[in-house]
């Protein structure tokens, strides 16, 4: 395992290992103005949600790491403390990438990269209509990480006013992952699409007490065809089927076949089983897989 200490590599080296380990990380859009009143448009990758009541996000604008200059969008928020946070989607990230150019300050990036300046409510920065969802926050408070290239400052916001385009709504007024179609940044010059195949879901075990993984019989534990993922969902039920259902279950002929062609050999028969219960749990047929799995015991 290659084993970095920070104070050893050069802060741009340290600073791309950090964006290829933490990923995919969610895209700040983020529109300020100046004391002039002057827009400015800028995507930062260092950004979450960390509360919801009060509904705060925060994200942090770095100093540069080539000349240790900060960002237009901390100096505008220093002078007007307020800033509409837009998400980005897949329709608008090429036009978002451009927007992320060093311009001078005083330019228009809402022009130059072809977005549609939309009056906020609540806060004086504009919003950008393309974007699917918007963030109108006020900054509570900045936090200044150091004053040398790539320190961050956070930019702590309370959101008072959320816009949400009602074409990535489904029938019950919530967001649709599918939709929406968001993208994140990864490392170098890597997004990631929350679309199509990479969305899957996993059971939150926020109302069942799980068995754990300690608890499943060691010769499943020790599957040479389970995964981790696969033990963890066996791991989040709260009890293992009866005797009876296993029973019921093998006598129904589900897995008849595996009994008949592998019945001699008990390696192969185990294996086979296993293979079923591994299909079973990718489809997330988990009480089924454990009923496969019970029914042959070392």
């Amino acid at each position: 395992m290659l084993t970095i200490n920070p104070k050893e590599v050069k802060v741009s080296e340290f600073h791309s290992y950090l964006l290829g380990a933490v990923a995919p990380r969610p895209i700040a859009f983020a529109s300020t103005l100046d004391k002039e009143g002057t827009p400015n448009l800028a995507p930062f990758s260092f950004f979450n949600v960390f509360s919801a009541n009060p509904p705060i996000a925060v994200f942090s604008p770095a100093r540069s790491g080539r000349t240790g200059h900060t960002k237009h969008t901390y100096e505008n928020i220093k002078e007007v403390p307020e800033v509409v946070i837009n998400v980005v989607n897949y329709n608008m990230v090429q036009q978002t990438s451009l927007a992320s150019t060093e311009y001078p300050k005083g330019i228009n990036e809402f022009e130059k990269a072809g977005f549609t300046a939309v009056k906020s409510e609540m806060v004086k920065p504009f919003r950008v209509m393309e974007s699917p969802a918007q963030l109108e926050c006020k900054v509570k408070q900045v936090i200044e990480l150091g004053d040398q290239g790539g320190a961050g400052n956070l930019i702590i916001c309370e959101v008072v006013l959320m816009h949400i385009s009602e074409e990535v709504l489904d029938l019950n007024n919530h967001i649709d992952p599918h939709k929406i179609d968001l993208v994140a940044r990864m490392g170098g010059n890597c997004y990631s699409r929350a679309n199509g195949d990479s969305l899957f879901e996993v059971v939150k075990p926020l109302l069942n007490l799980g068995i754990g993984i300690d608890k499943i019989p060691s010769y499943i534990r020790n599957s040479k065809v389970l995964t981790g993922n696969n033990l963890g969902q066996l791991g989040n039920v709260e009890t293992l089927p009866t005797k009876e259902e296993i029973m019921n279950y093998k006598n129904s002929g589900a897995i008849n076949e595996a009994f008949e062609i592998y019945g001699t050999n008990l390696d192969k028969l185990e294996e086979h089983l296993h293979h079923i219960a591994k299909g079973l749990l990718e489809n997330h047929n988990v009480t089924e897989a454990w009923k496969v799995l019970l029914s042959f015991e070392r």
